[in-house]
């Protein structure tokens, strides 16, 4: 069904570019072996049978040799690329623009000339004859809002693979992700030893700040009128119990709203914990630094916040949580963390 309907299509298919490859950057960051920039080899079977909330995904071979993906999820153009696999488009859902073809500026520099294509929501639906005219052999969408018509509609243009079985909405973990999309390009060997790679070098800063450990945390957003805490399950908390903080108790009865918890005013005494990293959503580091909320808290009075400016390369990395974003927070954010629980 997937090749009767896009081959139909194949003039528009120049349409697309290449999409963008990471650069692993800050740390002591590898990047990704040179050699991984090859197509997956050609075989008779499929090139991959992936499980997934939707069922069990099969990706035929490409019949021109040449795989051709589109990249929707959250991170999934970055998990693509650190495999070597270079996508035709990239929803591009931190906005970091066409400068930097959709992923984060460490992955520019791998992009070479390509020139991916930048796909919209338009009206909260996605173009859907847009992807169809760039003719994809594997559509990823791992990290989404998992909605099944969704699914069903990409399916019939490429297979379509979704995250895990019972993962929340934009709440897959970045090695499940890797190791779906290292599955889906016929790449599964390269996703483990990415993800071992990258484990390891969690597991050297831990190991370098030891007093890390057992210290409470919370991880913040400021957005319009509300705050919230990123919980465990979403990167920008999962991070930081690697690296051996744990969540600060009283964000546990807080309303949960999927990957995060909602506090209202009264409830933001909830983030006074050990150590606390706020990043703010469409406030200035300035604004946020005066909330006079936030500012109340002694986490803050006391100097063991750490503020990122939400314009900073931190804070991108910080949302993407990818494996190639990764490293970069930890070379930034680890430091900072460590100012900040001397201070206690």
């Amino acid at each position: 069904m997937f090749h009767s309907i896009r081959r139909s299509r194949v003039a528009t298919t120049a349409l697309a570019g290449a999409l963008a490859v990471g650069l692993l950057a800050g740390c002591s960051a590898s990047t990704p072996d040179p050699a991984a920039t090859e197509q997956p080899a050609q075989g008779d079977g499929p090139l991959g049978t992936v499980e997934t909330m939707f069922g069990a995904i099969e990706v035929p071979q490409p019949e021109d040799g040449e795989l051709t993906v589109v990249a929707l999820g959250w991170s999934d153009a970055e998990m693509a690329l650190a495999l070597g696999i270079t996508p035709v488009a990239v929803f591009d859902w931190q906005g970091f623009g066409a400068e930097t073809h959709g992923v984060g500026p460490w992955a520019a520099e791998l992009f070479g000339d390509a020139e991916p294509v930048l796909i919209e929501r338009g009206d909260e639906s996605l173009n859907y004859e847009q992807i169809l005219g760039l003719d994809p052999d594997l559509i990823l969408n791992t990290r989404s809002g998992n909605d099944e018509g969704e699914f069903d509609r990409l399916t019939e243009i490429a297979p379509t693979i979704y995250g895990p079985e019972g993962t929340g909405a934009y709440a897959t973990e970045w090695t499940d992700q890797l190791t779906l999309v290292g599955e889906a390009v016929g790449k599964p060997d390269e996703a483990q030893a990415l993800i071992a790679d990258i484990e390891g070098q969690i597991a050297e800063a831990a190991a370098a700040h030891p007093e890390f450990e057992g210290l409470t945390t919370a991880s913040v957003t400021k957005f319009g009128d509300a705050y919230g805490a990123y919980l465990p399950g979403d990167g920008r908390f999962d991070l930081l119990g690697q690296l051996g903080f744990v969540n600060n108790p009283p964000i546990a009865d807080l309303e949960p709203a999927g990957f995060f918890a909602n506090a209202s005013a009264e409830n933001v005494a909830a983030f006074d914990a050990d150590t606390a990293v706020i990043l703010p959503i469409g406030f200035t580091l300035e604004e946020t630094q005066q909330d006079p909320l936030l500012s109340s808290l002694a986490v803050v009075q006391e100097g063991r916040a750490v503020f990122i400016d939400p314009d900073s390369e931190l804070a991108g990395a910080w949302g993407a949580s990818s494996v190639l974003s990764i490293p970069v927070v930890l070379d930034q954010l680890v430091p900072q963390l460590a100012e900040a629980a001397a201070q206690g």
